[in-house]
């Protein structure tokens, strides 16, 4: 799954994945394990809310290094094509 992040149009950071997801532009949201609480259940709630399947990785600096970055992040969206 986490390949899909290269492969595939990515807006990575909390806020640029809640602004896709109330957009209806979200495929897929990637969210870190390890993230602050609140933003974790901010982000769920959201995606809950709007259909938005979630994908749960296990810390940010593995999410980072998925979608290319050398930063760590909470989260991360897969763009609809």
């Amino acid at each position: 799954m986490l390949e899909d992040l290269k492969a595939s149009q990515v807006l990575v950071g909390t806020r640029q994945t809640m602004k896709a997801v109330r957009a209806d532009q979200a495929e897929r949201v990637y969210l870190a394990l390890d993230a602050d609480a609140p933003i974790k259940k901010e982000v769920e709630m959201l995606c809950e809310n709007h259909g938005v399947e979630i994908t749960f990785v296990n810390s940010m600096s593995e999410l980072g290094t998925a979608c290319g970055i050398e930063r760590k992040t909470a989260a991360a969206v897969l763009l609809k094509e």
